[in-house]
């Protein structure tokens, strides 16, 4: 058996992907959500009911339809990430990056020694169970580590962090950010829409690969038009409210 490719992983900076988070926790929600045509779907652990085995089983829903799972872990922490990595996920978006040493802390729990602090298993399902000969020696080469930036002091430390080994994108989280710069629940304010389009330029300047959401058709089209990287453009939650809101508004003014 071979190892399966990270194909976000190889398109990422090649070309733009449009994706969506999964929050609701269910593998038919995600199934239905894959067979629609994005990217990549992310698999929320952070502001979700998802646990270890509603990932497996999106994970497999998704590996059928071969659309490309990420998966954003509760924490960058060593224990989540490693279990999470044991599953399966190839692609991971770490939350509340605020400095190098906390990147390069996130890239060190995908990597075994002497390269990283990964527990080492070799009977995961992301081994196959034993099944994919030289599994060590290859899985570096298809994990895909992407952090989020989503505070003040992240901006300020954005380049650095950029420049971290092993770091392949990075991704600004506007509701956070919104907070951490003074406006909560605001994302769309000038000071944090400058702040972004800031962010994105130096990120592009750099060469690095960059990420957003929105739940805003049109804020994901500028997005996409700025050269950003890998835009979500939805989330499962925001799909359905606006698509059922929209329907009953239209058939209650007949």
């Amino acid at each position: 058996m071979e190892l399966r490719t990270n194909r976000f992983k190889r398109d990422l900076g090649r070309r733009q992907q449009i994706g969506m988070f999964s929050t609701l926790g269910g593998a038919v929600t995600t199934e239905v959500f894959g067979a629609c045509g994005f990217d990549w779907i992310l698999l929320d652990t952070e502001h979700s009911p998802n646990e270890l085995p509603d990932l497996i089983h999106q994970m497999q829903a998704l590996a059928a339809l071969d659309v490309n799972a990420i998966v954003r872990p509760a924490w960058s922490d060593m224990v989540l990430v490693k279990r999470i990595l044991d599953a399966g996920a190839q692609t991971l978006l770490f939350p509340y990056i605020q400095n190098a040493e906390e990147a390069a802390a996130a890239v060190s729990y995908t990597r075994y020694p002497p390269h990283g602090v990964r527990g080492v298993s070799g009977s995961s399902r992301a081994a196959a169970y034993g099944l994919i000969p030289g599994y060590f020696n290859k899985i570096a080469d298809e994990i895909c580590v992407l952090v989020q930036i989503e505070t003040a002091e992240g901006l300020k430390n954005l380049e650095a962090i950029a420049d971290v080994p092993g770091v392949d994108g990075v991704f600004i989280g506007p509701a956070d950010l919104s907070a951490s710069l003074g406006h909560l629940g605001n994302a769309t304010h000038p000071d944090v829409q400058a702040a972004l389009d800031d962010a994105f330029a130096r990120l592009q300047a750099k060469g690095k690969p960059s990420g957003y959401l929105t739940t805003r058709e049109d804020d994901a089209a500028r997005r996409l038009a700025q050269g950003v990287s890998f835009v979500g453009a939805a989330t499962d939650t925001s799909i359905i409210t606006n698509a059922t809101t929209s329907l009953l508004g239209r058939l209650r003014q007949r």
